[in-house]
């Protein structure tokens, strides 16, 4: 099809596109006519305050024109319970396990990486309201069970389990015990769209985000083959993360922080794995190859140890760029009240141009890339969760006294 036609037609395709029967407008028969019932609306969030109500084909409309957003409908309140709670969080001043962590990140490999993400890419679409997107996440979930199986971590208490949602497709948490309750969490998310027909169209979502998914599964596998992690020795627990329906306004991720909050769960960090494997922008506009780090609406404390896990343990430099509000599953854990951050594939003008379509392809990826990504997902869920918190947090107590 030629361009200029394709132009033309896909406005039309786009308020066109197939419906599911759960998402008809049903026509209730009374006695004096018909009578339409209203169409299901969402309360979405725009940037920090700014909300309106929209229809769900207006919420792809709004992903069409780039403009991010978080659905708030469910979860309105995310945040309220930690209001009074929140404290300055603290980090290590430098990367110090270099001679535990180097030793595992010649365990990673690219093979792995791209035979679970072939397999991954092979579902019709993960759209998160379609049948191939439950199937993608029960194998995903079995994957995770196999990798923690394969390890002999199911002995130490090591789990993976779905965390429900009602619309299908569950989100995966891989747990990983410690010492302690307080939790360091690596996320991704695990759901595709095609913002042009949701439920018809293939959404093969190799970058977007099946490389952060099989990127941080990747690490998870590696991670395991320390015996002071499998057994629990490691100061914190640590939590893997894949979220459903990330594409749909975070609603996985909003779910499940939502959850953490009202149980008073203890996160200490939280990093987002959003795209990890498409570098040729890069390379065409003759930057050098890097890891992109997100700097806005994330912790700036968090994000400047990531900086320097980068420096360590990373083979490539980092890159620092913005995504506005919203923009990855890690604004659910900020919003309520959790230190988060994002790290991309690049600067964000030089990411994947291909997402949200039929042509989110493996062939388009770098999966020497992905394993830096690997790498540095590697090092820091390492290096944070033998981090004590508690006296990093007092140590900085102290400094603000002696100040006073």
């Amino acid at each position: 099809m030629k361009a200029s036609l394709l132009a033309l037609l896909l406005p039309a395709a786009a308020t066109a596109r197939f419906i599911e029967e759960t998402e008809i407008n049903r026509v209730i028969p009374y006695p004096d006519g018909l009578i339409e019932e209203p169409v299901e609306q969402f309360l979405v969030e725009l940037s920090p305050g700014e909300v309106k109500w929209i229809t769900e084909e207006q919420k792809w409309e709004l992903r069409r024109a780039g403009q991010n957003f978080m659905d708030i409908t469910e979860h309105g309140d995310l945040g309220s319970l930690r209001l009074a709670a929140k404290t300055k969080p603290v980090f290590p001043s430098k990367v110090k396990l270099q001679s535990d962590v180097n030793p595992l990140l010649g365990n990673l490999t690219k093979s792995l990486m791209k035979d679970h993400l072939e397999t991954f890419t092979s579902f019709h679409t993960r759209f998160y309201k379609s049948d191939y997107g439950r199937q993608s996440s029960e194998w995903l979930l079995k994957t995770v069970q196999d990798t923690i199986k394969e390890a002999g971590a199911d002995a130490y208490g090591v789990t993976a389990k779905h965390f429900t949602h009602p619309w299908g497709q569950n989100s995966v948490i891989a747990t990983i015990p410690g010492k302690s309750a307080a939790t360091v969490v690596l996320g991704a998310h695990q759901d595709s769209i095609n913002l042009w027909f949701p439920s018809v169209l293939p959404a093969p979502g190799a970058d977007d985000d099946g490389s952060g998914t099989v990127t941080i599964l990747e690490a998870f596998r590696v991670l395991l083959q320390s015996q002071d992690v499998m057994m629990g020795n490691a100061s914190n627990t640590i939590e893997f993360h894949w979220y459903s329906a990330e594409e749909g306004g975070l609603l996985g991720s909003q779910a499940i922080f939502a959850d953490y909050e009202k149980k008073g769960r203890n996160i200490k960090a939280m990093l987002q794995q959003d795209m990890t494997g498409f570098i040729q922008r890069t390379i065409d506009a003759g930057k050098p190859e890097s890891v992109g780090v997100i700097t806005d609406f994330v912790d700036p404390g968090l994000t400047a140890f990531i900086k320097k896990i980068i420096e360590e343990y990373c083979e490539i430099p980092w890159v620092e760029t913005k995504c506005g509000y919203a923009c990855s599953d890690h604004a659910s854990a900020s919003k309520a009240g959790y230190p988060s951050a994002f790290v991309i594939e690049s600067a964000f003008g030089d990411s994947d141009n291909h997402i949200h379509g039929t042509d989110d392809l493996i062939e388009y990826l770098s999966f020497d890339h992905m394993l830096q990504h690997a790498r540095m997902s590697l090092g820091l869920v390492y290096e944070l969760g033998f981090t004590d918190f508690a006296k990093l947090e007092s140590e900085a107590q102290m400094g603000e006294m002696s100040e006073l």
